[in-house]
């Protein structure tokens, strides 16, 4: 049921790929809700996914843009502001990607080229669009921007290899670019921390399907699905959380503060009294 939370509301939505995208979902969600918006990947993504189908679908236009090109993201800021006929009300960074990663080469042998670029495509582009949109007085005051992020900013997830380090730094970037975007125009920054999600670029980390059932059995209501994503995208979006800034925020059915859980003990102990062949 939709209730017009972002009615007259203007945005940008980056990195969504296709329908089991978070972003994907984001951009129905907030098009529901009554905003209009443009959608944005890099050229490679555009022409492995299926966004055009998502631009028909929300009446949005397409404007290609690496996050790692200050030039580009320029381009996008005027454009979007041209298409839209004003001032951004929000922006949705959905944006990583690890060379390492995708090359299964582990943590302790990282190839530090893959992680310069794994550190700018996936962190510094947060603050490459945060900086633009500024320089540009593209975001109306009392906007919001959000990125998303993984607990495996704070926590060990060996498979997440250097994403990890790299969301740590997306959550870092969250709070001190709101800081200073907070103090001048009243444009508020935050991470989601979302449940291991079935997205295309989730299911690439090595160990996924572990990390997911894992969390299932952990959080007391189990893993937030990438609609309750989108839909926590949309209060954020929102005039009802103006006053929230510098928070990453966990959006993951109880998991960070659950230790164990019943359903885990009681796999564990199965495991352990079953007798051996």
């Amino acid at each position: 049921m939709s209730h017009q939370l972002l009615k007259g509301k203007k945005g940008i939505i980056f990195g969504a790929l296709d329908e089991r995208s978070i972003a994907w979902k984001t951009a129905l969600a907030a098009v529901a809700e009554g905003a209009e918006i443009v959608l944005t990947n890099a050229p490679i993504a555009l022409r492995m996914g299926k966004i055009n189908e998502l631009a028909k679908l929300c009446n949005a236009q397409v404007i290609p843009a690496d996050a790692t090109n200050t030039a580009d993201i320029e381009n996008l800021m005027t454009k979007s502001m041209e298409i839209l006929g004003g001032k951004l009300d929000f922006i949705l960074h959905s944006i990583g990607m690890s060379p390492n990663v995708r090359k299964n080469i582990p943590y302790t042998d990282t190839n530090y080229d893959n992680f310069l670029k794994t550190i700018d495509i996936s962190a510094l582009s947060l603050h490459r669009v945060c900086q633009v949109a500024m320089k540009a007085d593209a975001m109306n005051e009392w906007g919001s921007i959000l990125g998303l992020s993984y607990i495996a900013a704070q926590r060990v997830f060996p498979g997440y290899n250097d994403m990890a380090d790299t969301k740590a730094m997306l959550e870092s970037i969250a709070r001190s670019f709101g800081y200073q975007y907070g103090i001048t125009k009243k444009v508020r920054i935050n991470t989601i921390s979302q449940s291991p999600t079935v997205t295309t670029a989730g299911s690439g980390v090595s160990g996924f399907d572990v990390f997911y059932h894992y969390s299932e059995k952990i959080s007391p209501l189990g893993n937030a699905s990438a609609e309750d994503c989108a839909n926590y995208c949309v209060m954020m979006f929102s005039d009802y959380t103006r006053m929230v800034t510098m928070q990453n925020l966990f959006h993951d059915g109880g998991f960070s503060n659950t230790g164990v859980s019943h359903a885990l003990v009681e796999d564990l102990l199965k495991a352990n009294t079953t007798p051996n062949p």
